[in-house]
């Protein structure tokens, strides 16, 4: 599903990766953890593509960035979801609207959108808020709206970068198991985040970028 194979990557000066490998299969539940610039967004522009790593090579399905054509890369991006710290919803469109708007930009056929919308709708529990406009939404239910926005594709892979970092705890774990529950359909899912504590009460793989590389982690557990 996702492979990163002797990956090394230099921005600037910096050497953000060297030699760094990974692999994540289908289905699996990821985090991706790391101090504050050792390159997890890097990492996650490497995955979609929008920058290549200066050796090594990265698969992603049945995309590798040696040989993929710049036409190929939207067809990609389609088959992943994701979902940022900041939403990025369109504040002049409604909930229905945000959501719609993947679809007809990608040529979905105009009679099955609203179904497909309102099945979204239901898995992140805001059917009720279809009609709202952004700014009359609560943090978590933006957070939402910017998920079932992710997912109202149908990828392959969802991504969330920092997907929790503007919420108060409470919220962020209702996200989080949003986010579990939608892995437990079959969907791989990527979490980056720093927030040590809301891994260790939503457990996964855990994978720490340190020194250009990517190791597997366990959670220390309290005396």
């Amino acid at each position: 599903m996702i492979d990163f194979k002797n990956v090394s990557l230099q921005l600037g000066s910096k050497q953000v990766f060297d030699g760094l490998n990974l692999h994540i299969g289908r289905g699996e539940f990821v985090y991706i953890v790391g101090s504050s610039g050792v390159g997890k967004s890097s990492l996650l522009k490497l995955l979609y593509m929008e920058s290549f790593a200066g050796s090594g090579e990265v698969e992603v399905a049945e995309f590798n960035s040696l040989t993929v054509k710049r036409r190929q890369v939207p067809y990609l991006r389609r088959k992943l979801g994701v979902v940022f710290q900041d939403f990025r919803l369109l504040e002049d469109r409604s909930v229905y609207e945000n959501i719609a708007f993947v679809l007809e930009v990608t040529g979905a056929k105009r009679k099955d959108i609203p179904g497909r919308v309102a099945e979204v709708l239901s898995e992140v529990g805001l059917s009720p808020k279809r009609n709202e406009m952004p700014k009359h939404l609560s943090g978590g239910e933006q957070q939402r709206v910017a998920i079932a926005r992710a997912l109202v594709g149908e990828p392959f892979i969802l991504l969330a970068d920092e997907p929790t970092g503007n919420l108060d705890p409470n919220v962020a774990m209702e996200i989080m198991l949003l986010l579990k529950k939608i892995n437990q359909k079959g969907i791989t899912v990527l979490v980056v985040t720093h927030d040590y504590a809301l891994v260790q009460k939503v457990p996964a793989k855990i994978m720490q970028i340190k020194d250009g590389k990517i190791f597997e982690v366990s959670l220390k557990k309290n005396p």
